[in-house]
């Protein structure tokens, strides 16, 4: 693999390393942003699955929708269909707090459970992936 091809996949994992990270931050603040913390957990997993379509080769359209990207995914490798229940959960969370509405934020144990999610799709990525892009 090139090293520009290579640099690019470790873009989206760090990317993705990193909303999981801010999502763990906010979770313990004093202040509630719960609403927050599901939403970067959404885009973790987003730019996990991104990444291993970008490994792939595969040019994906622009969409939060986890599910589209997991059935890209699952056209490499089967095993990611067991994944479908997190991207289930996390995908409504890239719009359904964003925006005004009857519901600010998720429940706190929504937003531990969406964490957990969030980093077992990151895992599960860099697993499938060589050893040289996963590690940078």
């Amino acid at each position: 693999m090139n090293r520009e091809h290579c640099h690019e996949i470790q873009q989206w994992l760090l990317k993705s390393r990193r909303d999981l990270e801010a999502a763990r931050l906010l979770f313990k603040s004093q202040i509630s942003l719960l609403d927050v913390v599901v939403y970067h957990c959404q885009q973790s997993a987003e730019k996990s699955l991104k990444g291993y379509l970008t490994y792939q080769n595969v040019i994906v359209q622009k969409t939060h929708n986890l599910i589209v990207l997991l059935e890209l995914c699952n056209s490499f490798e089967a095993d990611f269909e067991d994944l479908r229940n997190f991207a289930e959960t996390l995908t409504p969370y890239a719009t359904e707090f964003r925006y005004p509405g009857d519901l600010i934020e998720p429940e706190r144990s929504d937003a531990e459970e969406a964490i957990e999610m969030a980093a077992t799709v990151l895992n599960f990525v860099t697993q499938k992936l060589p050893d040289e892009v996963s590690s940078g």
